[in-house]
């Protein structure tokens, strides 16, 4: 599989990686299968994937413990990444709150690492700026976990321009993670001109609009009713009826590349740049393999310019998340 370099320090990881967080929550969870998705991660090393993307909110902690157990044995094949950052309840698993306080950021880092089974992590993300430390504080005690050996790289998720900058400016970042798809081309803007203008990779999470730009969602009754997507604007009412316009012209431009839609989608993103990684996720052997297939679709100059058309910046209807998770969004 293609390698591409994530930032400017070193970080080398497969052109596409593999996100872990459906296999454990969120997206239809009474359909989990564990050895299922042990057998999807080993599918994806076997291809020459290497790029796997986890979380300790997932679950919450279950889909590091996850992942642990998929790569035992085979940890040199593998760039891992996880996340510290939303503070999910135990007793009620809806209530979130956002920590980057420092001795925060060691507790969770020691965690992830006992939940993983190993003795660093490669890429170390905060998930979520947190409004009340300042960010030169959570990546100070970010960087004393490089120091010590815990951590290879650094990364923000879903950080701001100014915040990027003031965070890069203490301790080097190689990689922000951030919604980029077809239907998400918001980071177009200032964000990924301030990336490259530091050096530093842009991992794209939710590449297939969170399932939507696959084409196998039609109506609202195709997903669980415990289904986290169900609460999603983008997924209601008038919406939803909006969007699948959009994925309409996805499809028809797909029939014509002789691809899937999904294929299409995610060779969108990886024709973006060589320093654009996409993660998309799925539990099962087919859809991996599906999505490993856009890596063998070559899109030309005129084969942008008409997707470009078909689903410019702005198309998709309806925020992203609820309005009250919007905050912590481009922070």
């Amino acid at each position: 599989m293609e390698q591409r370099h994530l930032g400017t320090q070193g970080l080398v990881v497969s052109a596409l990686g593999l996100g872990c967080m459906g296999m454990s929550e969120f997206y239809d969870p009474q359909d989990r299968d564990d050895a299922t998705s042990i057998a999807t991660i080993h599918r994806f090393l076997d291809r020459g994937g290497t790029f796997l993307d986890t979380a300790d909110m997932y679950g919450p902690f279950t889909n590091e413990e996850l992942v642990g157990r998929a790569i035992a044995g085979r940890r040199d094949r593998v760039v891992l990444a996880t996340k510290f950052g939303i503070v999910r309840d135990e007793r009620n698993r809806m209530v979130r709150t956002i920590s980057g306080a420092p001795d925060y950021v060691r507790r969770a880092c020691d965690a992830s690492l006992r939940r993983l089974g190993v003795d660093h992590i490669d890429l170390y993300y905060q998930h979520r700026v947190d409004p009340t430390t300042p960010i030169e504080d959570t990546v100070g005690a970010m960087a004393d976990l490089v120091r010590a050996g815990k951590v290879r790289f650094l990364g923000l998720s879903e950080a701001g321009p100014a915040t990027i900058r003031r965070a890069h400016a203490v301790h080097p970042i190689t990689a922000l993670q951030t919604e980029y798809s077809l239907w998400t081309r918001d980071p177009e803007g200032d964000v990924l001109a301030t990336c490259r203008a530091l050096g530093i990779g842009f991992v794209a999470y939710s590449p297939l609009g969170r399932g939507f730009l696959t084409g196998q969602i039609t109506r609202p009754e195709d997903l669980a009713a415990d289904d986290y997507r169900r609460l999603s604007p983008r997924f209601q009412g008038e919406n939803f009826e909006k969007n699948l316009a959009l994925v309409a012209h996805v499809r028809a431009i797909a029939a014509e590349k002789r691809c899937t839609p999904a294929q299409l989608a995610l060779a969108w993103v990886l024709a973006q740049g060589g320093d654009v990684v996409p993660i998309p996720g799925t539990k099962r052997l087919a859809r991996l393999d599906e999505n490993l297939g856009a890596l063998d679709v070559a899109l030309s100059p005129d084969d942008l310019r008409r997707i470009d058309h078909a689903a410019p910046r702005g198309a998709a209807a309806g925020l992203r998340y609820p309005e009250a998770m919007m905050r912590f969004v481009n922070t």
